[in-house]
């Protein structure tokens, strides 16, 4: 194809894009900043009883998430404006009436009751369900009557009832459908607005698309556009069509798999490098091991050749390893000003405000290496900020321990703080291993006891770098209180 590449992303206003919607937009923008072409944003709000208020806005802020831009759109301009197929309405109508002109086209009246009835008879004689063709043939003088009842038609598009309609598809090769076996599918509804098969071709050819990538569910209504690009004597596009993706049950994705808003990924912790790195290898791959790319690397790399033809596996598990890598990759700088927003918004009220940034500098590199989402952040440092812990009197005797015994190490450990000078991970090593020896107890046991006296948890990061960080006056405090209650116990 000698076309410039200009690709378009195109959903429709009906909620908020999910995974399988911003898998087709990240292919779309690939190919084009690959190719050096224009990446189209196309709002398609033809079908306004399902449109959903806010859900362009939701559109634009999933793209930016992702760190996809558009080089024209709603927001944006462009020379093939408007990008709001609702403003484009005229055109469409002109196609319609061109086509029914033409003779490939013809107005239906059949009411929505008819046809409920003439499907549902189709359904008996277990016949696949399609139009009759009722109105193909209509003369100009029942069309006359139909239009004097006040009945407002539909266009329809005439289907050959032989032949065949074949097309070139980068990722399936050759395609060729019978056309027997297609409907007269309506092009133009009756309250003048089109449906996706019309609208697509015709904004298609007049913003000059080049490529339509899409999921292959659509195969099967290539055809149909095919034949409208004929009759309407316009070029059509390259086609890939791309394998659909399934839950690990070999289903067709969805809520329950995982194919949820994308925005809800990002609310749950997810970085958008790890999203994009693992949304690309849903249908794509560059050979049999590489799995970690950047979006400079899949710029340079990408190419419609990889697509495959076998429908990817949705697993959470594996993007929850992407989304590790992804923050691992951070420096604790740009770790900190990703989770800022999450810890000012959910510690509790009692922390000052802004956060300490230094004091927080301090903490993330302890927990750096075990978080996998963004969101577990809050609950894995907030002991370091608040005053008062609750603890549990079960959890500070260790295994193995008595209360008297967890009592007694608790009270000198608090005394042999409370003399040291230092107050850093060497010296707190320095003391308590010798002391567990001391003491009869195994390190763990000791280091489990004062964990849990010092943090609230049974599972918190490395002993001696928390006690450091949280300092010695806030520890000897919270033993102290640790000692309080395992006397009450007593």
């Amino acid at each position: 194809m000698d076309r410039p590449v200009r690709v378009r992303f195109a959903p429709s206003p009906t909620g908020t894009p999910h995974i399988g919607n911003m898998r087709t937009a990240l292919f779309d923008w690939l190919f084009a900043r690959h190719s050096g072409g224009s990446f189209i944003l196309r709002i398609e709000d033809t079908d306004q009883s399902r449109e959903v208020e806010g859900a362009v806005d939701k559109i634009y802020e999933s793209l930016r998430w992702l760190g996809l831009d558009w080089d024209e759109g709603p927001d944006v301009g462009g020379d093939y404006g408007p990008y709001m197929q609702s403003q484009r309405l005229h055109l469409y109508q002109d196609a319609a009436k061109r086509l029914a002109e033409q003779g490939n086209a013809y107005y239906c009246y059949c009411s929505s009751e008819r046809l409920a009835q003439m499907r549902a008879e189709q359904q008996e004689r277990k016949e696949p369900p399609r139009y009759d063709r009722t109105c193909r043939d209509l003369t100009p003088q029942k069309r006359a009557e139909k239009e004097a009842e006040g009945i407002t038609p539909v266009v329809r598009f005439k289907i050959p009832f032989e032949g065949k309609t074949s097309f070139d598809d980068v990722v399936y090769g050759r395609v060729e459908f019978e056309n027997a076996l297609l409907d007269d599918f309506v092009i133009l509804k009756s309250d003048g607005f089109p449906t996706y098969h019309l609208a697509s071709v015709v904004d298609d050819t007049a913003m000059r698309i080049s490529h339509v990538i899409r999921g292959d569910d659509w195969l099967s209504s290539t055809p149909k556009h095919v034949l409208l690009y004929n009759a309407l004597k316009y070029d059509p596009p390259q086609y890939a069509h791309m394998p659909l993706t399934f839950g690990k049950d070999r289903a067709k994705l969805s809520k329950r798999h995982g194919n949820a808003a994308l925005l809800d990924y990002r609310d749950m912790g997810y970085l958008p490098e790890a999203m994009v790195n693992f949304l690309v290898l849903l249908g794509w791959s560059l050979d049999d091991k590489t799995e970690i790319f950047d979006k400079d690397e899949l710029i340079r790399l990408f190419s419609l050749d990889g697509i495959s033809k076998t429908g990817a596996i949705f697993n959470i598990e594996k993007l929850n390893w992407f989304n590790g890598y992804y923050i691992r990759q951070l420096t604790v700088d740009q770790l900190i000003d990703r989770i800022l927003p999450n810890l000012e918004r959910e510690l509790p009220r009692e922390v000052i405000r802004p956060i300490d940034r230094e004091y927080l500098g301090r903490i993330v590199p302890l927990i750096h290496e075990r978080i996998k989402l963004l969101t577990e952040i809050t609950d894995l440092i907030s002991f370091f900020f608040v005053d008062d812990i609750e603890h549990n009197a079960g959890d500070l005797v260790g295994k193995k321990m008595t209360a008297e015994l967890a009592l007694s190490a608790l009270k000198v450990s608090c005394d042999r703080l409370g003399s040291l000078a230092d107050f850093d991970h060497d010296s707190l090593e320095d003391l308590l291993r010798p002391l567990a020896e001391e003491l009869g107890l195994k390190t763990g046991q000791l280091f489990g006891t004062l964990r849990v006296a010092t943090t609230g948890r049974t599972v918190a990061p490395p002993l001696f770098e928390t006690m450091a960080v949280l300092g010695k006056e806030k520890c000897i405090k919270r033993i102290e209180m640790a000692i309080d209650m395992l006397k009450e116990a007593a």
